[in-house]
Parts: C-alpha cells; structure tokens; sequence
C-alpha cells in the first residue's frame, strides 16, 4: 500500500493503463506517458510499481533510470521508500554486488553509465554489470525499465544498456513526449492537473508590457515588473496569513559575466544583494545558496540561474520567471514553465487577484516546446551487425588537411561578399538608391531593435505554444552600443556557424559594407555605430542567407585542392544502430550489408528523404546488386570525401549516402539529393555543386564508380557528367540504365 499522499483520479487512471498494458499480450515494448509538470510523476510510477509487484508471479525485476548529474536516482529511492517501505529499493553499487532480483527495483543514475567520459563506472564494473544482468536472465528474471524525465537522455547512446536489459517493456515519462505509432501512449490532460489544485489555473506573460513600448534597458523594465508582481504575490499571502515569500526566477540562457553583473546592479540598486540574503545564484561556476532557499518561507527573493536548475529541484514558491535575452532573437523554452507553476500548497486558493497564477516576463519573440528529436528520442533503434561478405570490403577516404591553409583571405572574402550584395540586390555607388534597394529586399533600417513578443493569459502550455500573432504586441529597443555589444556578436556568431569565419573577420567584413568610415571602397551604405547595431541585429536572418547563397558559389580552388587531403582506410563497420518504426507487414531487405535489415528501417517516419527510401528499394529488387551500404552522416569511422566551399576556401566533408557492390564486382558511391516536383526543385543543399567537383575529382583519381541520384515523380535519375538543378538534359540518366 501506498501511504501518506492523497489520491488523484487522473493518477489512478495513469497507473491502471501502465498495469493493463505491461500485464497484456501484445503490448508494444515502450509505453509512453505524457506527465505535466505538477502530476505526480514519482507518485504514479511507484503506485504503478507498487501494483504490479503484488499482482504478478515476482519474476519481474524493476531498473529505474534517472538523469542529472545530481542525485536524482537517490531522491526517486528515498520517496518510494517513504511511499512504500515494502518495497525492496536498491542502489546500483548493492545489485551489481548481490544481482538483480524479482521483485527489486534499482535505481541508477543514467550518466554513470552512459557518459563515456565519465569514469564513476570502470570497464571493470561495466563488465560485472553487463555479467549480473545475464545472470538474472539465467535465473528467468524478466526486466521492465522505468525511463524518469525521458526528454533528458538519449536512446541511441545508452542502447547498449537498455539492450542488456532486454526489457518486456520500457517505461518513459515525460511533460513533452511525442506520440509515435510505435509505442503505447498515455497523456495526462493537462485541465485534470489544474482543476486538482496541482498546478497554477493559468500562466500570464509580460502583464504590464504596452504596446508600442520603447525600453532602453531589458534588464530594468523585465526586474521591475517582476518585483512589484512578487510584493503583490506577497502582499496577497500575508493577507490571507499564509506564510510564503514568492520566488523570482531569472533566467540567463549562457551566463556572460557582463549580464549577470549587469543584473546583480540592478538588483543592489533595489535593494537586492547576496550580502542580505535576498539574491542567490545557482550557475556551474558559481553558487550563492540560502539553506532555505526551497523553504517556503525562504529569505531569498531572487535566484539566478542559467537555462535549468538541476534535475528534479523543487521549490514550489517560485511563481515568477525572468527570462532575459543574451542574443538578438531567442526562443523561450516552454519546459522551463514547470520550475514556477507548482501550487505551495498542492491547492488554489480561489482568492481574487494573483495567487492562483504563476508568470513570466521576457522579451524573446520565439515559443519553444522542445519536443524530442526524431532521430534520439522519438524511434528506437536496433543494433544490427555486418554480413560477413561485406566485412573485407575497404576504400580510401578523405580528411581535412590541417596542415594546409586552403583558406583566402579577409580581402578577398570582403570582395566575393560584396559582389554577392552588389548582383543580388543592384547596387552600386549611390548609397541612398543601395539603401532602397535592400529595403525593397526586406532589410530593415530602423534606429532600434524591432520585437513583436508575447503578452496575455494563457491556460495551459498548449495554449501558450500555439498563441496566434494578434496575442503579440510591438516593443522597440533603444540601441545602447555598451549593453548590446553583446547581442551583436551573438549575431555575427550566427553567421560564423554557417561559415567557420572568425567572428572578427565577419564583423570586419559587415563594418565595410554597412558602417560609417573613413574607407569608402565596397561601402553600401553608411551607418553610424548605433543604426550598424541595429541593422545587424534586425536583419540576422536575411544576412544569414545571404552568407550561405555565398559559401554555395563554385569554388575555383576544387581541383587545385584535389590529391592534398589526407587518407585513410574505410571499412564498413562491424556493428551500427539504426532507427526503425512499426510496419503493417515486416519484409526483409536482403541485400543490405547487415543481416537483419528489413523495411521497419526505411519508413517516412525514419527517413525523411524520399531519394533514400526509392534508393534502398530500387536495389532490394535490381539483380545486379550485391550488397548495398548505407552510409552515416557524420564521424570519424564512416566513408568522406573532402571538399571546399565557394567563399573561404574552407574544408569540409561530406558523407556519400551509399556504397553499392554488383555481382559482377563493380563498386558504385551513391550520394542522393531532393529532385524535381512539379516542375520546382526539392533540393535544398547550396552545397551540391561544390559537393559534385569534388566527388567526381575524387572517382576519377580513385577508379570508383559514381552518381548524384535524384527523383521526379518517384523515378530515380543518375548524374555524374556535369551538374544541373533541372533535369531535363541527356547529364540525367534513368537509374536502371546505369545499375544492371
């Protein structure tokens, strides 16, 4: 029996359907459960536990996986212990000692045996780990993993341990799952945690922002609102006599040392200091903690922290987050709503005004809900090993250089930049017409930085992820050129990920084209400091594309490069993990170079590129193939093929879809790209040319066969003369023409 806690119908609901579909016949192995925040998530899996251990013959051992780095996994113990003490609880150390037995659940910190780097398990004691789990099995242990706050691991990674396990059935948990045909799934409505008192009725964001508002200072406008509505919340405690101080949240999405000084002055000019007790900070490099910062009637009215607190902290008097922005557009994280809706007193208090609400102030202009990925979370995956007539098989393969500079220089970048604009746009040497032009283009040259961002009431979190655009009002940011250093070169940051380049050398290049001078040569237009501010920040999404329609022109210095990369031997690898999804009918594809390979693995669900799945079938059903390969998207042990793009000269790799082997001993490298739909192309790699000359070079020194492979109308056609976007030339064969 479970003690001490009030019994809710949704839980009850939740823990039935876990028991009916664990206990089942022909139950999908993952069971899937869409919690809240606020649910009870710990409460439902030991009722769930608590029920299946009484009701089955006890052959059935429970692992219980945690994530964090803190210590989760003690925390889940010692509440099932006090839920219920009857049950026997183990930590990993005592089961790796003792074994894994009916009836016990074991509860293990998921990065202890995960995390490469870390060393908390031994090769040794992994050993011993993977041992005691067949020694179970020996003894007709059967497993079922519990999976707590799911969207924090990653299958892929730790698949080798779960497959270990062998487990009947996989239990995940949590607020933002999605629903797969795959596996079972159950939502907890998020209206039946509410109207249970769990959770705050609605979630308000920016109450108090107008419309039109112009702010000189993020900081100052978001800290202010956030503290009068926190002596609201208190003036609203003290006057019903509870004893709860509220708790603002402030939310840093990196930490920079400039803008957590910038906030810790803002707050000492109110009156806020670590040295009173009214600040905390919770970062990774540093920690000012009240011992009754979780109390509910804690001293600290401010707690400062990056993206997330640990895992599993709770303090249900947070009620208010302050969400500032580090960069020029930021999306706010939905997940993050959790930390302040959490009822004190597991109840609302139905008194007018604010108690009942929880709320949040941030200027970010984008709403995030981090749903799982595709490829990690939302599939799971199969270890399949190699045939053994594909394991001799080997190519060469291509590096990076180090040792070269293929680079240009910062000259010569500022002129194919300037060119680009110069083409693209039409502009010339008067800057009034320059400036026209661009805005005509959609480039914004306003004094400020432009925002729509969110503002209203919001029922639940779906709600607030859907909001329409007439719950958006228009805000504008004076540039302040100290403050705002730093969202500028977040957003020159943004163009150096696309492009490798130096964050200087792409503010250098931005500086000649678009600020005030005293060079004139390649100057579009002349803005002074705080307008150049403004129209990088504003218009970081055109530049970026922009910057990328450079990096795809040709690069002159392809073949120059060719014969210069480093080598080395490619094999197929003995082992690989692939993604696959339930099928009405299951058909084995025999020609894949790993035994087991059937359709589950190429379904829309888990390939989203069509080329691919026409591919893979095309060779199932052509004689004159062998085995076929597919190839992995990126690392060290999967075939590359070096090439350089058309701006810095850089070099990069990319990854050939397949290696296809023919029975009359012909080896062909297939890469595959998006083809042609109603007469408008699907593909979207500004890379492919680049990609083109440096793989046909690369077949030619090595004696390899070769082809791009696109589709019109579910047709497959093959290239490897001269490269078009359309098809419509003799350069595009039909593919069976080619491969017989």
């Amino acid at each position: 029996m479970v003690n001490g806690i009030e019994n809710y119908e949704f839980q009850e609901n939740c823990v039935d359907f876990l028991y009916d579909k664990t206990t089942a016949s022909g139950t999908k192995q993952i069971v899937t459960v869409k919690a809240p925040t606020g649910a009870g998530k710990t409460v439902i899996l030991v009722k769930y536990v608590d029920t299946y251990l009484k009701n089955t013959d006890g052959k059935t051992a429970f692992v219980w996986l945690c994530p964090g780095k803190g210590n989760l996994e003690e925390q889940s113990k010692d509440r099932m212990d006090a839920l219920a003490p009857h049950i026997d609880t183990r930590s990993l150390p005592y089961s790796m000692l003792c074994g894994f037995e009916g009836r016990s659940v074991t509860f293990i910190n998921w990065e202890l045996v995960t995390r490469k780097k870390n060393n908390a398990l031994k090769d040794g004691e992994r050993k011993n780990l993977f041992e005691k789990i067949e020694e179970a099995h020996q003894d007709g242990i059967k497993f079922i993993v519990i999976i707590d706050e799911e969207h924090e691991n990653n299958t892929s990674k730790a698949n080798d341990i779960i497959e270990a396990f062998k487990p009947v059935h996989i239990i995940r948990v949590s607020a933002t799952p999605i629903k797969v045909p795959h596996q079972e799934f159950y939502e907890i409505p998020e209206e039946e945690v509410i109207d249970a008192g769990l959770i705050t009725r609605a979630i308000y964001v920016n109450e108090g922002v107008e419309d039109s508002e112009r702010i000189e200072d993020d900081y100052d406008i978001l800290i202010k609102l956030a503290d009068l509505k926190r002596q609201e919340i208190l003036a609203a405690y003290e006057q019903i006599k509870v004893d709860i101080r509220p708790l603002v949240l402030i939310q840093f999405p990196v930490g920079q040392p400039e803008t957590i000084k910038a906030v810790e002055d803002k707050l000492a000019s109110m009156g806020y200091t670590y040295d009173n007790g009214m600040v905390n900070i919770w970062m990774s490099d540093q920690k000012v903690i009240s011992d009754d910062l979780t109390a509910p009637n804690g001293s600290p009215a401010f707690l400062l922290m990056k993206q997330a607190v640990a895992t599993g902290w709770d303090c249900p008097r947070a009620k208010i987050l302050v969400k500032l922005r580090e960069g020029g557009s930021e999306r706010f994280q939905i997940q993050t709503i959790g930390r302040i809706r959490r009822m004190p007193e597991r109840k609302h208090y139905l008194f007018p005004g604010v108690l009942d609400f929880c709320f949040i102030y941030t200027l970010d202009t984008e709403y995030k809900n981090d749903l799982l990925t595709a490829l990690d979370k939302a599939y799971q995956v199969r270890k399949l090993f190699a045939k053994p007539e594909v394991r001799d098989f080997s190519l060469t393969k291509e590096m990076r250089n180090l040792d070269i500079d293929s680079g240009i220089g910062e000259r010569e970048m500022l002129h194919k930049v300037y060119e680009h604009f110069k083409d693209k746009y039409h502009l010339g040497s008067k800057m009034a017409d320059n400036r026209l032009a661009l805005e005509s283009a959609g480039y914004s040259f306003s004094h400020e930085i432009d925002s729509r961002v969110l503002r209203g009431e919001f029922r639940t979190t779906e709600d607030l992820s859907n909001a329409s655009a007439s719950k958006k009002v228009e805000i504008k940011t004076k540039i302040n050129t100290h403050s705002h250093g730093i969202y500028l070169m977040h957003s020159v940051d943004e163009i150096k990920t696309i492009t490798s380049i130096p964050a200087q050398k792409v503010k250098n290049i931005l500086q000649r084209l678009f600020r005030k001078g005293k060079k004139t040569k390649f100057k579009f237009v002349s803005l002074d400091t705080s307008d150049f501010y403004a129209f990088v920040i504003n218009n970081i999404k055109l530049l970026k594309q922009d910057f990328r329609e450079i990096m795809a022109q040709e690069s002159g210095k392809q073949l120059s490069f060719a014969g210069q990369a480093k080598t080395a031997t490619f094999t197929i690898p003995e082992s690989e993990l692939y993604k696959f999804s339930m099928v009405k009918k299951i058909k084995p594809m025999t020609k894949n170079a790993y035994a087991g390979y059937t359709n589950e693995f190429v379904t829309s669900e888990t390939r989203k590129s069509t080329p691919e799945r026409l591919f893979e079938q095309f060779c199932e059903r052509c004689d004159a193939v062998e085995w076929v390969y597919k190839n992995g998207d990126a690392g060290q042990q999967y075939f590359s093929i070096v090439y350089q793009d058309g701006f810095s000269g850089k070099q990069w790799l990319f990854y050939p879809d397949y290696i296809v082997k023919l029975t009359n001993g012909d080896v062909w490298i297939i890469e595959t790209k998006g083809g042609m739909q109603g007469g408008f192309t699907k593909n979207i790699d500004m890379q492919v040319e680049n990609k083109f000359k440096a793989f046909k070079d690369y077949a030619r020194r090595y004696g390899v066969l070769w082809g791009f492979v696109r589709d019109i109308d579910e047709e497959l056609y093959i290239c490897n003369t001269e490269y078009t976007e359309e098809m419509i030339g003799d350069n595009w064969m039909p593919l069976e023409s080619v491969l017989k």
